[in-house]
């Protein structure tokens, strides 16, 4: 299979070609005879060649058409065979609408209706077969497997238990035992040391490398399937494995024993089960994004005079910058800053590092202001994050960000945690909305998790409306 940028230029020029050639066929004379002449429903119409600068214009705007429509596809993502034709055909019945309906409004630019079916039909099949046949894999490549994580013990129990054909494994040198460790330096030498140590961890495995050579493994060896093996994630390790295997194409798999630190596809049977990155496909995620930055937007512009009376009274309440800054873990693992309006006291946690609000058991925080009172109670503290979201680091809906420190100690004690780390991190979410609060991290990860399972946009609509309902409901309360 093509991996990388090769993947990328084969597939978008495969469907440009493709696409142009369909729009040729379908305007030929003799097809446009018999499509029109014995097919029920279009044996009504005229046959229309289009020709010249109609014609150009036709190709050119289908090409542009459904190379948009097909973005999805122009990754080098592990998919199945049935998954990537019925992906395929969606988008193409996704850019053979966008075609009549731009048609519509652009007489200059139409196909004609037959036409328009003709390219369609001829692209249901076309697509799918061009996407599956660049995706396929040489007998000689497939099956493919190694394990990839850092725990030689977890490794080698993993090996035994699957019943893929192992190549070897990719683990950081330092985390091998005395004798693997001498083995990647001098075979011999280590031979005679394992011998006097009674064993050998991996005595069958081949060590392809550390973490750092993973991209290069992944192409030299022609992996189409990675095992992960990690018994203590590193987000920086653990995610960049991952993202590693999905840019080049390559299946990700965990064993379902040690299946907590990821999301796993709920089709997945067997010893095995498969990673599952993407829970969104392109179009719900598109809507999802729109949806944000309409929301972001709106509510940044009706609010900007109540912004500005909040940040005065800020100023006039306590010393201290109207905003502060928090690092919060962001999707996959990584970091990102987040703006509130600063609620407390300034240098709040000099003494005391990055702890837990006691506001959120239902205690009183003395670090909190008489005008932080207020906006924590009214919510009014959150709406800089608008621009967060606005900008793509949040979503209007997902799990609550946490602060580095503090997602590091509760990863520890909860399992299934990091699989938060998979979604963007939301301003609101199902937690929020049933009261779950970070002094209760596993109701919270239950929460999260069920959100994962269901996220919709219409889902997303239903726990907006719910979270301002409750605030709403707050801003009430503490008026009277």
């Amino acid at each position: 299979m093509l991996t990388g940028w090769r993947y990328r230029v084969v597939s978008v020029v495969g469907a440009a070609s493709l696409t142009a050639l369909a729009v040729y066929f379908a305007n030929h004379p003799l097809p446009q005879w018999l499509f029109t002449t014995y097919v029920p429903l279009f044996d009504r119409l005229d046959a229309h060649v289009l020709e010249g600068t109609s014609l150009s214009r036709a190709v050119w705007t289908a090409v542009l058409a459904v190379l948009a429509s097909l973005v999805p596809l122009y990754k080098p993502r592990p998919r199945r065979i049935l998954d990537v034709v019925a992906l395929t055909q969606k988008l193409v019945l996704v850019a053979g609408l966008a075609l009549a309906t731009f048609g519509y409004f652009e007489w200059s630019h139409r196909l004609p209706r037959a036409t328009l079916v003709m390219v369609v039909g001829l692209l249901l099949v076309a697509l799918p077969a061009w996407f599956v046949w660049i995706r396929r894999r040489p007998p000689a490549e497939s099956g493919r497997t190694i394990i990839v994580g850092d725990d030689p013990t977890l490794i080698e129990r993993i090996a035994q238990e699957v019943s893929l054909s192992v190549l070897g494994y990719v683990c950081p040198t330092s985390a091998l035992p005395r004798t693997r460790r001498r083995a990647v330096v001098d075979d011999d030498t280590a031979a005679t040391d394992a011998r006097a140590d009674g064993g050998n961890v991996l005595p069958e495995l081949a060590h392809l490398g550390g973490f750092s050579r993973l991209d290069d493994v992944l192409v030299e060896q022609h992996v189409d399937t990675v095992v992960l093996a990690f018994m203590r994630p590193d987000r920086a390790e653990f995610f960049g494995a991952i993202d590693a295997c999905h840019e080049h194409g390559v299946e990700v798999k965990v064993h379902r024993d040690y299946a907590d630190s990821v999301l796993t596809a709920e089709s997945s049977v067997g010893t095995l089960v498969d990673v599952d990155v993407e829970p969104w496909d392109m179009q719900d995620y598109m809507l999802k994004r729109a949806f944000d930055v309409v929301f972001a937007a709106m509510g940044l512009l009706v609010l900007s005079p109540l912004l500005l009376l909040v940040a005065i009274a800020i100023k006039l309440d306590s010393d201290g910058p109207v905003l502060y800054e928090q690092e919060r873990t962001a999707v996959f693992g990584e970091t990102f800053s987040v703006y509130k309006f600063r609620s407390m006291v300034q240098d709040a946690e000099a003494e005391t590092g990055a702890v837990v609000s006691e506001e959120d058991a239902g205690g009183v925080d003395p670090r909190v202001t008489r005008v932080g009172k207020v906006l924590r109670r009214t919510h009014i503290d959150e709406i800089p994050q608008l621009w967060a979201i606005l900008v793509g680091q949040m979503s209007v809906v997902g799990p609550r960000p946490e602060r580095p420190e503090l997602d590091s100690d509760i990863q520890s004690g909860v399992v299934d945690w990091q699989k938060r780390w998979f979604i963007k991190p939301g301003l609101t979410g199902l937690a929020q909305v049933n009261q779950a609060t970070g002094h209760e991290p596993d109701e919270k990860i239950r929460y999260d998790i069920e959100y994962v399972r269901r996220q919709s946009l219409g889902y997303d609509a239903k726990i907006v409306v719910r979270q301002l309902w409750l605030v709403l409901e707050d801003i009430v309360e503490y008026l009277r």
